[in-house]
């Protein structure tokens, strides 16, 4: 996509259905939602102005202006006098839980893909062993996989898991980890995690496309089962530029 193409303003093609119970700022805003998440609008890219969206759908311009305002609310467009409305660069928005990254990121629109860059069993070392609450020489499968949302590369995920419950290859080119885990009756009960950040090695940069030294988010987690066992020890770091977590707060 060139300097040019994103300066030409993405013309959305809505039909709207004005006897509908669903107001016309909604049949605007949602359409327009999906094409964003999915992709089909490419991060910068300039949008159609609200002036031309009310003349061109005949609608308001207090209509066309809400259902961009919808957009810039959630985080998807970004407005800035004298330059227009734009898609904003892609960020997940993540809130703290024990939950799947893939399955969150099928939930909140995104197209994904994962890439299993190393399958490895091995004999635990010490630090293994330590990390697992196994004994050291015990089978453990150890994975890297890089994440993909919307054909640009989030993150790169390291985790080593017990061999008795660990997924096979087949299965983590089909699905996340969780899933896999699940499907083989292990249940996730409760989870510690350590978030930091650091700065991209060079490897870490080529395989996310960023420069080196570019800052990420780096996470540890420990998952167990309902019977305290460590069932996945895990060491993600992602582009900090597309990611963050969102941590609830409640008072004393």
């Amino acid at each position: 996509m060139t300097p040019d193409t994103l300066d030409s303003p993405y013309i959305v093609d809505i039909r709207l259905e004005r006897e509908s119970t669903v107001p016309l700022y909604q049949q605007i805003a949602e359409p327009l939602t999906k094409l964003i998440m999915s992709g089909a609008i490419e991060p910068g890219r300039l949008i159609e102005d609200e002036v031309s969206l009310a003349q061109r759908l005949d609608v308001s311009r207090p209509t066309a202006r809400r259902a961009l305002q919808e957009l810039v609310s959630s985080g998807l467009l970004v407005r800035r006098r004298g330059v227009g409305t734009r898609v904003t660069p892609t960020h997940v928005h993540r809130q703290i839980g024990l939950t799947s990254l893939n399955a969150d990121l099928e939930a909140a629109g995104y197209v994904t893909r994962t890439e299993v860059l190393n399958y490895q069993v091995q004999l635990a070392d010490e630090d293994q062993a330590a990390r697992l609450a196994c004994d050291i020489g015990d089978e453990v499968v150890v994975i890297e996989r890089l994440r993909w949302i919307n054909d640009r590369p989030l993150g790169i995920m390291h985790n080593t898991i017990p061999a008795p419950v660990a997924p096979s290859l087949t299965e983590l080119t089909q699905k996340g980890l969780y899933a896999c885990l699940s499907e083989r009756g292990v249940r996730l009960a409760t989870g510690a995690q350590t978030i930091g950040a650091r700065v991209a090695s060079e490897r870490e940069a080529n395989l996310l496309a960023i420069a080196t030294g570019a800052p990420l988010l780096s996470i540890e987690r420990t998952a167990y089962d309902a019977s305290g066992d460590i069932v996945e020890f895990g060491r993600h770091v992602y582009d900090a530029t597309q990611y963050n977590i969102t941590i609830p707060l409640v008072a004393d």
